[in-house]
């Protein structure tokens, strides 16, 4: 596995697998790597000749009193673990590689479809530090394919919408998610867990493939299903930050005649805000 931390570089090694005819797969990440993250590479292997990871904690997106100081950052683990997945190229810039201009003068990309919900209503600012990172990444590595997890679903429509709205040449693969035995979705924020919690948190896939089975066995009392969950998730001792059944193309609620649907929630433990998702066509 070859590393780069300069962007220049990085698009020289890049320019001649193309020129050699090589397709680029891409996988953007924070680090901390687990299971998950190592599938969607094997995933973007699949696809094609050539996969770059990369892995840059982008400040951007976090809110003020988010944890990107504590974000656990274990680059050695990392690197092992990439290099055991056979990963052609690593990227891990500096923050000032990503942001030459600092981030206060930085040109934001601005999705404002489908950011103002769900976790966007939590994380005021959070997608444009998303979309405007995914976006230099993009501009960076230039892939003809780029590979995003399917746990993390309103980030992945949003990304989807703005490589369509700007043309992006890239396809855009979803990967499922990958779950422990359990069912909880794998997470980096799952480190913050404890003991205590570890047991009690699959309630949040439960009840989001409770109120799935509903729906497929007819209810259409959408409002009702979302207040019945959320009071599942809160009886085992968490806090809901949302529980909603939307239009799985534009993340507005769902209607009755909806044919594809998607499930949201996310709810809060003593340190960790964890999300999840389940979908069904009708």
């Amino acid at each position: 596995m070859q590393v780069f931390h300069h962007v220049a570089s990085l698009r020289d090694a890049l320019a001649e697998a193309r020129r050699d005819g090589k397709t680029i797969g891409f996988v953007p990440t924070m680090g901390n790597l687990h299971d998950a993250h190592i599938e969607l590479v094997k995933l973007a292997q699949q696809q094609c000749d050539l996969v770059v990871v990369s892995i840059f904690v982008n400040r951007l997106q976090f809110g003020l009193n988010e944890d990107w100081d504590t974000y656990p950052r274990t680059m050695q683990e990392d690197m092992a673990k990439l290099r055991a997945a056979n990963c052609d190229y690593l990227f891990h810039p500096e923050e000032s590689e990503i942001y030459p201009n600092g981030m206060d003068q930085q040109t934001k990309v601005i999705c404002p479809a489908m950011t103002d919900v769900l976790c966007g209503a939590s994380r005021p600012g959070h997608f444009e530090g998303v979309t405007t990172v995914v976006a230099k990444l993009f501009n960076i590595v230039q892939p003809d394919q780029a590979v995003f997890g399917i746990k993390d679903f309103q980030q992945l429509a949003v990304i989807r919408r703005m490589v369509e709205d700007l043309c992006m040449p890239v396809e855009i693969v979803a990967a499922p998610v990958h779950r422990e035995d359990d069912g909880l979705a794998m997470s980096s924020r799952n480190g913050y867990l404890t003991e205590e919690e570890r047991p009690k948190v699959a309630i949040l896939n439960q009840s989001l493939n409770w109120a799935r089975v509903e729906i497929e066995n007819g209810r259409r009392d959408f409002a009702a299903l979302e207040e019945e969950a959320k009071a599942r998730i809160e009886h085992a001792g968490f806090k809901v930050d949302y529980f909603s059944i939307c239009n799985s193309k534009d993340l507005q609620p769902a209607a009755h005649d909806d044919r594809e649907i998607t499930l949201l929630g996310a709810m809060y433990t003593s340190g960790a805000r964890l999300i999840d998702n389940v979908s069904l066509i009708m």
